[in-house]
């Protein structure tokens, strides 16, 4: 597993139990890996638009399928070399019905990350190969908020990159049959340049 050097350590040996118990109570989001718990950043108003643009025209696809699409508090729940892993992706979209856990989901079909500075690095290497490790996970989609560019990778071609850069481009998600443009994704996206 691939460590985290960005992140700030806040705790070391901690068990699943007390991680999750924790969580709960917790006004701040950890991150846990294999007993190692990392805090959350706070999101920009672009990453908060970004994942909001996303999520809501998901849901609205989705309305009528067995489909949730749940935010930044969903989590994901990993074993990876025999150590537990939670992670929270900005957007899921989960369709098993396996999934009934309350706290986390284990078989998401769709994940997003909405990059930033200090998760770019985290989310393009440790994740992608993290998230690949998911029976179910057809679809992984980063999303930059400082320019517009959404990189979409998909189970069904190998996992090779799908680059989208002009606004009239149209991300794909062929396992939900799903489409929304750049110019939807980036609505109200001020920062831009």
């Amino acid at each position: 597993m691939i460590q985290r050097m960005e992140a700030v350590r806040q705790a070391a040996g901690m068990s699943v139990e007390d991680y999750l118990a924790a969580e709960e109570r917790s006004e701040v989001r950890h991150e846990y890996l294999g007993g190692a718990v990392y805090a959350m950043a706070g999101a920009s108003d672009e990453h908060i638009a970004l994942s909001m643009n996303l999520a809501f025209a998901l849901r609205h696809d989705l309305q009528n399928s067995p489909c949730r699409v749940q935010m930044s508090d969903g989590r994901i729940r990993l074993r990876l070399a025999g150590e537990d892993v939670f992670y929270y992706p900005d957007v899921m979209v989960v369709c098993d019905p396996r999934d009934r856990d309350r706290y986390f989901k284990r078989f998401p079909k769709v994940v997003i990350e909405v990059l930033s500075e200090s998760t770019e690095a985290i989310d393009r290497r440790e994740k992608f190969l993290s998230y690949r490790q998911i029976e179910t996970l057809e679809d992984y989609v980063l999303v930059a908020q400082d320019k517009m560019e959404v990189t979409g990778f998909a189970r069904a071609n190998g996992w090779q990159p799908v680059i989208l850069r002009r606004p009239d481009e149209v991300l794909r998600l062929a396992s939900l049959d799903f489409s929304i443009s750049l110019r939807a994704i980036y609505d109200r996206v001020a920062a831009l340049p």
